[in-house]
């Protein structure tokens, strides 16, 4: 693998993709250490210092962000708007019959789509950059810190903090979408990456520092590596469904005969089960921080869905990724429309007649994957946690299943670029 990087950086057109590439992301990085107008950087950084909260959705948003957002930088907001509007755009398919069409379009459809995602992109980041802004004011993005991170409660200031963070996230988009045009491609999920693995060299030098440090250092890395490993695994495996196309005459000429396959992973929902479920889970939490601290139902949040490692907090974590692995595999995947295709242009799958039995068929197929993909999901989304509890570490670490399945998601992207890159001049691959 390494000699075939060595080539890649031996081929121009390629070294100057990866050499473009390489430098968005690094310009990405100096982004969020710049601090945005009207922010004491000082009391920022003695605010995070002391900040041990991780489960909060600020922290998973931080997390995201590679640390902007806690340090209030000018990408604050990193790609989680975008993501955000990506995922909203995907569902809205299911109840706006023009986006529906849209996406049936083609290249033109979705160009639209992604014109108004960019759009939708711009909203969220206005609405969530005044959330983080109204809540760095009050003191409530910082518990129990009482220094002024704020330097002015003026309207003005908070104007100027909105419109800057919102900017960043266009910048950040604008990045991103520069990666995928001039670079190797996939910008979005390049940025995604750069911003969690930014986050580990700090997080495993505090628990190497910790109590029982180098033992628990040497569990984590050997607990990490078999998890990638499962990833790895995994994300690789698929159900090839065998499929048959029959000769028809078009003219002159004779077409099909062929044959060929559906590949169907076993997670088909990726990573977006994750997300949602914990996104979810952090809402009650954020919402407690605003009321009473000594009510009855802040208390009960604070006892049942303030901690990763709760109980009630576990069961309706895995209950939610197994539904929304569910849900979201059945707007991705839609048997009907695939069946009714193969029926259109003359195939089958053998052993099964075309139209309504096919549908069914893919159906039954798709169910019993989707049901070991969801429990693939929420094992390696509590592995992490779990292991953290087991060695009593409380420090605010980017260790979780999203992290985990993103970095080892968007690496295996990234090798299939480079290699169908080196493929396509001729080079051998990173199999030989």
């Amino acid at each position: 693998m390494l000699s075939a990087f060595g080539r890649a950086f031996r081929t121009p057109d390629l070294r100057r993709k990866l050499l473009f590439t390489i430098a968005i992301m690094a310009l990405f990085r100096v982004g969020s250490f710049v601090p945005t107008p009207g922010v004491d950087y000082g009391n920022v950084q003695q605010c995070v210092a002391s900040l041990e909260d991780s489960t909060s959705l600020l922290g998973l948003v931080n997390t995201f962000s590679g640390g902007a957002l806690l340090q209030l930088s000018v990408f604050a907001l990193g790609i989680m708007p975008y993501i955000t509007a990506s995922i909203i755009t995907q569902l809205l398919r299911v109840v706006i019959p023009r986006f529906e069409a849209l996406h049936k379009e083609g290249q033109s459809g979705q160009s639209k789509l992604t014109q108004y995602t960019r759009y939708l992109t711009i909203a969220l980041a206005i609405l969530q950059s005044t959330t983080i802004v109204t809540t760095a004011r009050t003191g409530l993005l910082f518990p129990g810190c009482n220094l002024d991170v704020v330097v002015d409660d003026s309207f003005w200031t908070a104007a100027l903090m909105v419109i800057t963070m919102t900017a960043g996230t266009g910048l950040v988009m604008w990045l991103g979408e520069l990666i995928t045009e001039r670079g190797i491609g996939n910008g979005m999920s390049l940025l995604i990456f750069t911003s969690i693995v930014a986050s580990f060299p700090t997080a495993l030098w505090s628990i190497a520092g910790g109590a029982n440090g180098p033992l628990n250092f040497i569990i984590m890395i050997g607990v990490i590596v078999l998890v990638i490993g499962m990833v790895v695994f995994v994300e690789q495996s698929q159900r090839r469904i065998p499929v048959q196309y029959a000769k028809r005459m078009v003219g002159r000429r004779m077409y099909g005969g062929t044959s060929t396959y559906i590949p169907i992973k076993i997670n088909m929902s990726g990573v977006i089960p994750v997300i949602f479920a914990a996104s979810i889970l952090a809402i009650p939490a954020l919402i407690a921080q605003f009321g009473d601290q000594t009510a009855d139902w802040v208390v009960w949040i604070s006892n049942n869905l303030a901690q990763q490692d709760q109980a009630l907090y576990i069961v309706l974590y895995v209950a939610m990724i197994i539904f929304f692995a569910f849900f979201y595999t059945s707007i991705t995947f839609n048997p009907d429309e695939v069946a009714d295709n193969m029926k259109k242009y003359g195939g089958f799958i053998p052993g099964i007649r075309a139209g309504r039995p096919t549908a069914e068929y893919l159906d039954y197929v798709i169910t019993r994957i989707t049901s070991a993909g969801s429990l693939y999901l929420a094992i390696v989304a509590l592995i992490p946690t779990l292991v953290l509890v087991f060695l009593g570490v409380t420090t605010n670490i980017p260790f979780g299943g999203t992290s985990i399945l993103i970095i080892v998601g968007v690496g295996l992207e990234f090798v299939k670029q480079v290699n169908s890159q080196l493929q396509q001049r001729h080079y051998e691959g990173f199999l030989r």
